[in-house]
């Protein structure tokens, strides 16, 4: 077992800063869209003292360009789901052991002992395409879990909630993990009473259902379910780590990964928590792409570090000016 990376060891704001400012220095270098992103803005890395003065990627260079600093071939290529037609995001990965132990070591602060656990997953628009950086951790988590009926569902939703009932009964510390709208398919044709079940969505509707606002949407599921509140994960191709909320949509980033918010007129500004603002995430697990990316999401942040996720951008207007609240 390979040791793990530096940036899995940060404990402090400080530790934190100095890996970024080191990961920015080495990116500016060696990540060809970045440097060239950087040119055109007429950043100088030497000038660059704080994480606060780092210029954050366009998400969507990830469709256009190859994002690498790193001279080795890919181990691996992530790539979105993207509806039809469109340029679907690629996230090349030269270091897989990086993503393991990003996803491993976050999961384990989130949710404890993964052996201990039995992982249920009904991801079917993620199993029904190639690529996905989430079937991969889904798939490493379940391996990891020593429980026989950890797995996917399709839409076996008969099997799923015969299993559910069978490890409610055994007082089986269980997480089923779906997403959005196979959750609510799941639900309308099987209630549950099952308060101890960490139901964690992801993903969103996929176009397969029409958009519901955060608090109807896990209303529903939690009335479907009978617990207590929905868990998230945010996650993306374009991000080797991933934040969790156990609940009301509050996210909380592991050690090596913090959100920034930007101005949604001016992408350059960054702004102070508690207003509304495109999401800049930082993830030093990206220490082989490019780890300051600007994304499509809308954010609030607040004094402790959680964040909100809010809506999306229109594709159209990246600025803000129109903005799509989901």
């Amino acid at each position: 077992m390979n040791a793990h990376h530096p940036i899995f060891s940060i404990n402090s704001d400080k530790a934190f800063e100095e890996h970024a400012l080191a990961i920015f220095k080495h990116q500016s270098t060696h990540c060809a869209v970045y440097q060239t992103y950087l040119y055109h803005l007429g950043i100088d890395p030497a000038q660059v003292k704080q994480t606060a003065d780092i210029p954050y990627l366009p998400i969507a260079f990830f469709k256009s360009h190859e994002v690498i600093a790193d001279s080795r071939q890919p181990e691996i290529v992530f790539s979105s789901s993207g509806t039809t037609g469109m340029a679907q995001s690629r996230h090349f990965v030269t270091d897989v052991n990086l993503y393991q132990d990003s996803f491993k070591l976050a999961y384990q602060q989130f949710y404890g002992n993964i052996a201990d656990t039995c992982l249920l997953a009904l991801l079917p628009s993620y199993l029904e395409r190639d690529g996905s950086s989430l079937i991969y951790m889904v798939d490493e988590l379940i391996a990891q879990s020593q429980h026989p009926l950890s797995g996917y569902f399709l839409h076996n939703h008969d099997e799923l909630f015969n299993i559910l009932k069978k490890l409610q009964v055994a007082k089986q510390k269980t997480v089923l993990i779906g997403v959005t709208y196979a959750l609510l398919d799941f639900i309308e044709a099987h209630q549950l009473h099952y308060p101890e079940l960490v139901v964690m969505e992801t993903g969103g509707m996929k176009g397969k259902r029409k958009e519901m606002v955060r608090e109807e949407l896990h209303m529903v599921l939690k009335a479907g379910f009978g617990v207590s509140s929905i868990h998230s994960e945010y996650g993306m191709t374009e991000l080797l780590s991933q934040a969790y909320s156990y609940g009301e949509g509050i996210f909380n980033c592991p050690p090596w990964m913090k959100i920034v918010l930007r101005d949604t007129n001016d992408p350059l500004s960054l702004i102070s928590t508690t207003q509304t603002g495109g999401i800049n995430v930082i993830d030093l697990a990206n220490v082989n792409s490019c780890s300051f990316i600007a994304t499509q999401d809308l954010g609030k942040k607040y004094p402790d570090n959680s964040f909100e996720v809010l809506g999306r951008f229109d594709q159209a207007d990246i600025r803000g000016c129109n903005l799509l609240v989901q």
